[in-house]
C-alpha cells in the first residue's frame, strides 16, 4: 500500500515538470530585470560622476552609512590631508556634531529626494546639500557661501550677539542677534558698553534695549586692526533660541572656552579650546590635567571665583603637553543660577608668542645686567692690576736674579698676569674686551692649534678634525677664537672621564631664510659653521639654558671657574656670530658656532719687531699724564721718568686743561685715561687739541677700545693702550707714538 503511494503518477510528473520550467523562466526574467536595473544604475551613477567631476563645488558620493565611494577633484584637493573615507570625519573639521546633521539631511533626502541646510562655521557660511541617487547612495555637495557677501552675512545666522569694531572703536558690523539685544544698531563701542575699554574674558555692562545688563565678553583680533566681539551666554542675557544659551551655540565660536565645575572637572569645551590645547579633552578630564603653573591648586582658584572671592584677574598658565610649549592667559567667570549648577566659564587666549618674547627679553636683560656688572668689576680690577704689576716691574728693575727677593717678585708678577687673564674672561663675557679682528682661514687656525689641543685632551681621548675643502674666510680675532676653541674642547674632555671622541668640524652654510632658534634670530646670509662634538655625558634640559651664564658650573669647587662657556659666548657675540648647543643626556653634545663669512682676501699680518727692550729706550719728550687712579698714575709717572721722559701729572680732565692754559707750556703727548669723573678722556682731549693740534695722544682704559672706538677714531694721532699694561708696554707705546 505504502509502496504504491510512493510511486509518482504520470500526471503528477508532468505537473512538476511544468512548474519547474515556469519557475526557471521566472527566475531568468528576474535576473534579467536586475541586470538591466544594475546596468542602468551604473550608467546613472557614471553619468552623475561625470557631471560633478569638474564641478567647482566639493562633491561626495556616499552610501547609506556615510562611506565615501567617490569625491570629485575639488573635494579631493580641499580634503587631501584627511585620510578617512567616512563623511562624518571629513566634515568634523568644518563644524561640530556633523553626524546629527548628516542623519537629518539624509532622512529628508530619502523621503523627498533632496535636502539642504545652511551652516555657520568658524571659517564662514556653508550650504550642505544632498540628493538621493537611489535607496542606498547619496550625492553630497558642500557650497561655500562666504564669498557671496554672505547673503545676509554668515554671522547673521549666529545665535550669539557679535559685532566687528575698527581700531578706533567704530562699529563696522553688528549681527541680527546683537541688533535685537540693543534695539537697533550702534555706531561706536561707547553706544554698546558703558565700561570701556573691552577686556576679553571679563564681564562688561551692555547697554541693552531694556537697560544695562552684565555679559561675559570675548574678543578675537582680526586683520587690519579690527576686533570681533562676542557676548557669551549668561544669566542676564535673554534666554531662548535667539541668544543660544545652550553650550552647543558656542561650539563654533572662534574663542577658546572651557566650562569647569566648582570641583575642577571640565564639563564642556568648544572646538577652539581643543585646538589651542592640542587635546581631545576626554570626558572626566580635570582642569589640572590640562593646565599648570599657577603656583597653587587650580581648584582653589576656581572655588574662589565661584564664591565671588579674589580679584578676578586673569592668570598666565602653561598647557600640559609632551612636545609643544603652549602658554595661555585664562580668565574665570562665575556662572550657574544655583549652588548645584554653579560653575565657571574659562576664556582662554593664546599668549605663547608673547611669553616667548617676554622670556627672551628677561633673559636679555639678565645677561646684560650681569655683563655690565662683570665689565664694571673688570674695569676696577684692571686698575688695581696695573698698579700691582707696574710697581712689581719697578721692583724687578732694582733686583738681580741672585737676589733673594727676586723669585718672590716674579711670583707676584705671574699671579698678577693670571688675575689679568681672569679679568679678560669677564670682559669677554661682557663683550668689552679688546679684539684685533682680521680676515682668517679657520682651517689654518685649527691646524696651528692642533698640537695644543692634543695636549689638552690627553691620551684617553681621540681628537679628529673634519674641514670643508672650500671653507670661506671669516673676520675674527684669531687669538680669541683659539681661546673659544680651547674652552669648548676642555669642556668636552671633562664630559668624558672614561674616554671618547672629540670631533671638530667646519663647513659653509647658506641661510636662504632667517633661522629662529633658542629665542634668537639668525639673519639670512652666508656663514661658516664650527662644531665641537663629543660623546660625553650630555647636558640636562633644565641646565642647558644656564650654561652660558658666568660663574655657573656643574664642576666641583676648584675644577673650574664657570667662565669658560661665558667667555666663549662673549667672544662669539662680540665677533658678530652665534653659538648654539645640542645635547642628549648620556649620548652626545654638540656646540655649533656660526660666524658670517667674508669675501675679502686672507690677511697676513706681520707683527712688528722691536729693536732691543724697554731698557734701551731713552725718552726725550714731555708727557702730560692724566689718570684719576693715584696708584696707576704713580707707577706710570715713575716708569716714564726712568726712561728719560718729562712727565706732568693731573688727576682729572679739569686739572689737565688748567695746566694747558699756559701757552708757554710745551707738551708732546697726552697720556690719558678714558673713564674719569667729570669730563672723560676724549672730551678734554678734543678741547686741548683745538689749541694744540699736533700733539700726539694715547688713551688707556680697563674697558675695550670698542666702548669708545668712534670717539678715538675722530681724534687724529691717537692710539689705544689697554689696561693692565706693563712697564715695557707703556714706555714702548709712548716712544713709538712720539717717534
Amino acid at each position: 500500500m505504502i509502496a504504491s503511494f510512493l510511486v509518482i503518477q504520470p500526471e503528477l510528473k508532468l505537473g512538476l515538470l511544468a512548474f519547474s520550467v515556469a519557475l526557471a523562466v521566472f527566475a531568468g526574467a528576474v535576473s534579467l530585470i536586475k541586470f538591466f536595473q544594475a546596468r542602468k544604475k551604473s550608467y546613472a551613477t557614471q553619468a552623475l560622476v561625470t557631471l560633478v567631476e569638474h564641478d567647482a563645488t566639493p562633491c561626495f558620493l556616499a552610501d547609506f552609512d556615510g562611506n565615501v565611494a567617490y569625491r570629485n577633484e575639488v573635494a579631493d584637493d580641499k580634503f587631501r590631508d584627511r585620510a578617512s573615507d567616512a563623511l562624518v570625519r571629513i566634515l568634523a573639521e568644518l563644524f561640530a556634531n556633523p553626524a546629527s546633521v548628516l542623519f537629518r539631511l539624509q532622512s529628508k533626502a530619502q523621503a523627498l529626494g533632496s535636502a539642504r541646510e545652511d551652516i555657520v562655521t568658524r571659517k564662514g557660511h556653508i550650504r550642505l546639500a544632498v540628493n538621493a541617487v537611489d535607496c542606498d547612495m547619496f550625492m553630497w555637495r558642500l557650497e561655500d557661501l562666504s564669498d557671496r557677501g554672505g547673503g545676509a552675512r554668515a554671522a547673521d545666522a549666529l545665535s550669539l550677539p557679535m559685532l566687528t569694531a575698527g581700531p578706533t572703536g567704530t562699529v563696522l558690523y553688528m549681527n541680527e542677534a546683537f541688533r535685537r539685544l540693543l534695539g537697533g544698531r550702534a555706531k561706536n563701542l561707547s553706544g554698546v558698553f558703558s565700561d570701556l575699554p573691552i577686556v576679553s574674558g571679563h564681564v562688561h555692562k551692555v547697554l541693552s534695549e531694556s537697560g544695562e545688563i552684565d555679559s561675559l565678553v570675548a574678543e578675537v583680533p582680526s586683520h587690519g586692526g579690527r576686533r570681533e566681539i562676542y557676548l557669551l551666554p549668561g544669566d542676564d542675557l535673554p534666554q531662548g533660541p535667539d541668544v543660544g544659551a545652550d553650550w552647543d551655540a558656542i561650539e563654533e565660536l572662534p574663542v577658546p572656552l572651557l566650562k569647569i565645575s566648582a570641583t575642577g572637572d571640565v564639563l564642556a569645551s568648544n572646538h577652539e579650546a581643543r585646538t589651542l590645547l592640542d587635546s581631545r579633552i576626554p570626558m572626566g578630564c580635570r582642569v589640572s590635567d590640562l593646565l599648570e603653573g599657577l603656583g597653587r591648586p587650580l581648584t582653589d582658584w576656581i572655588t574662589e571665583t565661584v564664591e565671588g572671592k579674589g580679584t578676578g584677574a586673569p592668570q598666565f598658565l602653561e598647557a600640559i603637553h609632551e612636545t609643544k610649549e603652549i602658554h595661555v592667559q585664562v580668565s574665570l567667570n562665575p556662572a550657574g543660577s544655583s549652588e548645584d549648577t554653579a560653575h565657571v566659564i574659562a576664556v582662554l587666549s593664546d599668549v605663547t608668542e608673547f611669553k616667548n618674547l617676554e622670556q627672551q627679553f628677561v633673559q636679555s636683560q639678565k645677561m646684560q645686567a650681569i655683563g655690565q656688572l662683570a665689565g664694571g668689576v673688570a674695569h676696577d680690577f684692571n686698575n688695581l692690576l696695573t698698579a700691582i704689576s707696574g710697581h712689581c716691574d719697578l721692583l724687578l728693575l732694582r733686583h738681580d736674579q741672585e737676589d733673594g727677593d727676586f723669585a718672590d717678585l716674579v711670583q707676584i708678577h705671574e699671579n698678577a698676569n693670571r688675575a689679568a687673564a681672569l679679568v679678560g674672561q669677564l670682559l669677554a663675557y661682557s663683550r668689552k674686551q679688546n679684539l684685533q679682528p682680521e680676515i682668517i682661514d679657520l682651517r689654518n687656525t685649527l691646524s696651528e692649534s692642533t698640537h695644543l689641543l692634543n695636549r689638552l685632551v690627553g691620551e684617553r681621548l681621540t681628537l679628529t678634525l673634519d674641514h670643508d675643502p672650500d671653507l670661506r674666510p671669516i673676520r675674527a680675532d684669531k687669538r680669541q677664537l683659539e681661546q673659544v676653541l680651547m674652552n669648548l674642547v676642555v669642556n668636552a674632555r671633562d664630559a668624558m672621564p672614561n674616554g671618547g671622541n672629540i670631533r671638530i668640524e667646519t663647513e659653509n652654510c647658506v641661510l636662504a631664510e632667517p633661522l629662529h632658534r633658542d629665542r634668537v634670530t639668525v639673519p639670512a646670509g652666508h656663514y661658516v659653521v664650527l662644531r665641537v662634538h663629543d660623546t660625553g655625558t650630555g647636558i640636562p634640559d633644565d641646565k642647558r639654558n644656564k650654561i652660558f651664564e658666568p660663574f655657573w658650573t656643574t664642576k666641583k669647587s676648584g675644577d673650574g671657574t664657570g667662565l669658560g662657556l661665558s667667555t666663549a659666548y662673549g667672544i662669539v657675540k662680540q665677533t658678530g656670530g652665534y653659538i648654539f648647543v645640542d645635547s642628549e643626556v648620556g649620548v652626545e653634545t654638540t656646540f655649533s658656532i656660526m660666524i658670517p663669512s667674508h669675501d675679502a682676501p686672507i690677511e697676513h699680518v706681520e707683527k712688528p719687531t722691536t729693536a732691543g727692550n724697554s731698557a734701551s729706550i731713552n725718552g726725550d719728550g714731555v708727557v702730560l699724564l692724566v689718570e684719576d687712579e693715584a696708584p696707576v698714575r704713580a707707577f706710570a709717572s715713575r716708569a716714564l721718568q726712568l726712561r728719560g721722559f718729562t712727565v706732568l701729572e693731573a688727576d682729572c680732565a679739569e686739572s689737565a686743561l688748567a695746566l694747558l692754559s699756559d701757552p708757554t707750556l710745551e707738551v708732546d703727548l697726552f697720556l690719558t685715561d678714558v673713564i674719569m669723573p667729570g669730563k672723560d678722556g676724549p672730551t678734554w682731549v678734543r678741547e686741548a687739541l683745538a689749541e694744540r693740534p699736533d700733539t700726539k695722544v694715547i688713551f688707556v682704559s680697563g674697558y675695550a677700545e670698542e666702548s669708545f672706538g668712534e670717539d678715538q677714531k675722530s681724534i687724529p694721532n691717537s692710539v689705544f693702550l689697554p689696561k693692565p699694561f706693563s712697564l715695557t708696554e707703556l714706555t714702548k707705546t709712548v716712544h713709538d707714538q712720539l717717534h
